[in-house]
């Protein structure tokens, strides 16, 4: 792990979206361990009062509302006398379900979150990042955003459409001083499984669908007690998200498990009609 002075990184200010638990949550303690002024935020005001009595100066941002977004950005500025180093994009969810029993107001719903609401949040702050002339950005995707995988088609389309966004965004920036990293997540311990069962069951009629039985079977793999092989502790994240803040070349790409190097590297490999196969028999 890198080893920066920590007189130097008090002065370093990071907004990270989606602490109320899983990544965000390990994220904002072990930079704010590491000696970041650290802004954790989270949608719901029991989560920010929370985060507020563990130390944090925490402030409701909900990335489907863009005056939410607006106003944390605002106060974050006025805390740190108009400066911030870094943002940690961290927050999203997934919605599960097949393509044909996705509506336009549910696939919508998911790009407001996971693409709109991160690039909203990134424009408000470039300009900041800009006069200072350095920065770092830093969007969570997945191994999703790399692969697809059956059912899984509102979160791929999503992330697919992060990673082009963000990659286009690296290539714009350069000369600024503001660097820019996507992190690809395997599996990571934290609720992001039961939060996708609920979105399953709020948005999909399962009992009615032709994919029933196929939900049924999501579902009780959301809700078993065993994890799905080759998960890592948030901190694996952590890791990669202390080297994209304070390595002199952050990388483009951050992959996190085993599962992630392994599918990008076959992607590059196989035919597409094999690579179809594996796929569908991981899922």
């Amino acid at each position: 792990m890198l080893k920066t002075p920590k007189s130097l990184l008090s002065n370093r200010s990071v907004l990270i979206t989606g602490c109320s638990s899983g990544i965000g949550y390990c994220v904002a303690h072990g930079l704010k361990t590491r000696g970041y002024l650290v802004f954790a935020t989270a949608r719901h005001p029991k989560d920010v009062a929370r985060l507020q009595q563990e130390g944090f100066p925490s402030l409701v941002l909900d990335l489907n509302n863009s005056q939410s977004i607006f106003e944390a950005v605002q106060t974050v500025l006025e805390r740190t006398d108009g400066r911030l180093y870094g943002l940690f994009n961290n927050g999203g969810y997934g919605q599960p379900g097949a393509l044909e029993d996705l509506t336009r107001e549910v696939l919508r719903q998911q790009f407001e979150t996971n693409l709109f609401g991160m690039h909203e949040l990134t424009r408000q702050v470039i300009p900041t990042m800009r006069a200072q002339g350095e920065g770092r950005i830093i969007q969570n995707s997945s191994v999703l955003g790399l692969v697809a995988l059956p059912y899984r088609g509102a979160y791929n389309a999503s992330k697919f459409a992060l990673e082009g966004l963000t990659d286009t965004l690296r290539l714009e920036l350069v000369g600024t001083g503001i660097s820019v990293s996507l992190i690809e997540p395997g599996p990571i311990t934290s609720r992001f499984r039961a939060n996708a069962n609920t979105m399953l069951k709020q948005n999909i009629d399962t009992e009615h669908s032709i994919h029933h039985s196929v939900y049924a079977k999501m579902e009780r793999r959301f809700l078993a007690e065993k994890g799905v092989a080759f998960t890592l502790p948030p901190e694996a994240v952590l890791k990669k998200v202390i080297h994209a803040l304070e390595s002199p070349r952050p990388q483009p790409r951050y992959y996190v498990t085993f599962p992630t190097y392994v599918l990008a590297s076959l992607k590059r490999l196989l035919p597409y009609r094999t690579m179809d196969w594996v796929l569908r028999y991981l899922f």
